[in-house]
This record gives structure tokens, C-alpha cells and sequence, in this order.
């Protein structure tokens, strides 16, 4: 029930949001959220460190812009052409490099997404380094104009919790169970009769087409896609988003992104304010030092919150729990054997 509430909570501020907050910004959130998520599906539950989820959400986001823009397709199809290419993707590199293990796993998926990377780079369709440029949204269904930020936002929002309640469901599922034991003792489900290897397959690409989604709606809503959603630094950023987070729990990755996303955003403004406030100059350049700060948080949450920061509060408030519940059996045998 308090699961429920939170949920219906959460759901209730994000309708209410962009009453007070810039849409555009929310949208840049939800996206991202989604794309941790998906990321989280593979490294929380699967025990798969992937550094190639950059080539599948940059990669959807450029099938999309250019089925929107170039063949003229609505919305909706331009949505799934993105989220069929990055699952296509995902099914590649998956099988490439998932019989390999650890840090060998890593680097097959870095490579490959290099390769993506060079191929936006140099291929006619993509822009090259100016990428692609004003991607229409269209309409959805032929019925909501979607050049409207606000209804626009309904719409990803939308999105979002679909794909959020997709990852709940498969974490929830046999196959979610499964893969679980997977990660956490791979050679006593091998025992047990599991294809593992067809496990994590299906994880990956599970994992790639919620990425997708994330990167083909993102580029609709900003209206261009461009090479740094395809490098290598943002694997790096969805990894640190889900790593502060909190990882193998299902809003950690949501905390992650939010945190580091708006320290990005408002760092100048806080700088700014800073420096009127206290007459210190060098805070202005909060803004320019954005990697140093969101190093430090990372150090910080390493050595302070090792589960991440929705982790290390869930892990808390288990153990209060228990401590209460052991208190509560000595309690009860203290009374039965009071004479």
C-alpha cells in the first residue's frame, strides 16, 4: 500500500509539473530517467556492465529523425522505427559480446558502440558533425499536434511510465527471478538446466529497445540528434547516473538522473547566486566546472552511500525494520515467560 501511494504520488507531481517547471526541462528528465532504467535493467539485474547504451539511444534517436524528417512518417511510426533499430542493434551486440564475461564484455560493447559512433559520423543521412536538425514532432495519431510543449510532455510522460512499468513487470517476472540468479550465482543456474547465455541475451535487447524508446523520443522532442548522444561519454553518464542512484533498485537510476541532469542545468544559476550573495567571485564558475562537481558527488556517494543514494535508504530503513521486528519477538517471549 505505501508502494502504491508513493507511486501515486509521484505520478500526481509529475502531471502538476510543468505548471511551475519549464517543460522542455521535463521532458530532457523523463527521457533520461527512462534511459537509466533501461541501463539498470542490465547492470542491476542482469550483473552486465554495458558501456554501448550511447550507440542504442543515438542510434534510435537518428532512425527516428530521419524516418520523421526525411520519409515524412508520423510520429508514432518514427517512435518505433527508432525503438525496432536500437532492439536490432542491441540483438547484434549482444550476441557478439555476451559469451564473454566482466571487464572483456565492456570492452566488446565500447568498441562496437565506437563503431556506431564512426558510422553517424561519416554516413550522408546523419548530419555528420552537424547531425540531424529540425526533426518535426507532428502529431500523434494524426489528432494531438505535439509542437505544443505542454501536450507534448503528456505525451513522453506517458511514455516514460509505460516504459518504467514494463521494466517492473519484467524485473517482477519468471524471467526477471531468473536472470536475477543469473547475476548473482551464474554457475548454480547453468546447473540447473538455464540457457544463460539466451538469458542475457534477451536482457540486452530488452534493455536496448527501452533505450531506444528513451533516445527516439528525446530527439523528437528537442527537435535535432547529434553525435554526442552517440559517444562514448554518454554511456559513461548513464553508467555514474545509475551507479549514484542507486543500482539493481527501480527508482535509483530515476534519482540518479534527476541529480545529476539538474546540477548540470542549474549549476551556473546556483554559482550566480552564490556570488551575489556572498560577494565571492569564484563562485561564478560553478558553471564551467560542472565535471569536477559531478566527480566529486560521485566520490562522495562511493564512499559515504555504496548502494547509491535510493539504495543506502532502502537498505536503512530495512534493517529499522528488522531491528523493530527483533525487538518485537524478544518482547513477546519476555511477557510468555514472565511468571
Amino acid at each position: 500500500m505505501n508502494k502504491k501511494l508513493a507511486y501515486g504520488m509521484t505520478l500526481g507531481a509529475m502531471l502538476l509539473a510543468p505548471l511551475v517547471v519549464y517543460p522542455v526541462l521535463l521532458m530532457k528528465l523523463l527521457c533520461f530517467a527512462l534511459l537509466a532504467c533501461a541501463f539498470n535493467l542490465l547492470l542491476g539485474f542482469g550483473g552486465l556492465l554495458s558501456f554501448g547504451h550511447a550507440a542504442l539511444f543515438g542510434g534510435a534517436g537518428y532512425i527516428a529523425g530521419y524516418v520523421l524528417r526525411d520519409m515524412g512518417y508520423p510520429f508514432e511510426v518514427g517512435l518505433l522505427a527508432g525503438v525496432l533499430g536500437a532492439a536490432s542493434m542491441g540483438l547484434v551486440m549482444g550476441a557478439l559480446a555476451i559469451r564473454r564475461k566482466g571487464i572483456y564484455f565492456t570492452m566488446i560493447t565500447l568498441a562496437l558502440a565506437q563503431m556506431v559512433y564512426f558510422f553517424c559520423l561519416q554516413a550522408p543521412f546523419t548530419g555528420g558533425e552537424d547531425g540531424l536538425q529540425n526533426i518535426p514532432r507532428g502529431r500523434l495519431f494524426s489528432i494531438v499536434d505535439l509542437s505544443s510543449d505542454l501536450a507534448m510532455y503528456y505525451v513522453v510522460l506517458a511514455i516514460t511510465v509505460a516504459g518504467y512499468a514494463a521494466i517492473v513487470r519484467i524485473v517482477h517476472s519468471p524471467f526477471g527471478r531468473v536472470l536475477n540468479a543469473i547475476k548473482e550465482n551464474e554457475p548454480r543456474a547453468i546447473s540447473l538446466g538455464y540457457d544463460v547465455d539466451k538469458y542475457k541475451l534477451l536482457a540486452f535487447v530488452l534493455s536496448a529497445a527501452l533505450a531506444g524508446l528513451a533516445g527516439a523520443t528525446k530527439c523528437v522532442v528537442l527537435g535535432f540528434e547529434t553525435l554526442v548522444d552517440v559517444h562514448w561519454g554518454m554511456s559513461g553518464l548513464v553508467v555514474l547516473m545509475t551507479l549514484i542512484g542507486g543500482v539493481g533498485t527501480l527508482f535509483g537510476p530515476i534519482v540518479g538522473a534527476l541529480a545529476i541532469l539538474l546540477l548540470e542545468d542549474r549549476l551556473g544559476e546556483l554559482g550566480d547566486a552564490l556570488a551575489n550573495l556572498t560577494g565571492v567571485s569564484w563562485f561564478q564558475a560553478f558553471g564551467e566546472s560542472v565535471t569536477i562537481i559531478t566527480g566529486l558527488i560521485f566520490i562522495i556517494c562511493v564512499l559515504l552511500f555504496r548502494k547509491g543514494i535510493v539504495g543506502e535508504l532502502v537498505d536503512r530503513l530495512f534493517r529499522r525494520e528488522r531491528r523493530k521486528a527483533a525487538n518485537g519477538i524478544q518482547d513477546t517471549v519476555g511477557a510468555i515467560q514472565k511468571p
